[in-house]
C-alpha cells in the first residue's frame, strides 16, 4: 500500500511539474510575440517641420514647437 500510495504522489508531482512548464513556456511564447507585434498606430515622417532651434520634429500644421514654443518658420514641410 505504501509503494502505491508513493506512485501516486510521484505521478501527481509529475503532473503539476508539466502544467507549470506549459504556462511557463505559453508565457514567454506571448511576451515574445508581443515583442515583435508591429505597432497600430502608424508614423509618418513626411510632412514635418523641424523646430531650427531645438531640432524637433513638428506637424505640419505647428505654427510653435510643441518642445521649445518657438515660432516655426512657414517654410514647405520636410519631406523625409
Amino acid at each position: 500500500m505504501d509503494e502505491q500510495l508513493l506512485l501516486v504522489a510521484l505521478l501527481g508531482a509529475c503532473g503539476v511539474a508539466c502544467v507549470a512548464l506549459l504556462v511557463r513556456i505559453r508565457r514567454e511564447r506571448g511576451e515574445h510575440e508581443d515583442e515583435t507585434r508591429e505597432s497600430p498606430i502608424a508614423m509618418s515622417s513626411e510632412g514635418v517641420k523641424l523646430c531650427p532651434h531645438c531640432a524637433t520634429e513638428n506637424l505640419w500644421t505647428d505654427t510653435r514647437c510643441v518642445r521649445c514654443g518657438r515660432h516655426l518658420p512657414d517654410a514647405p514641410p520636410r519631406a523625409w
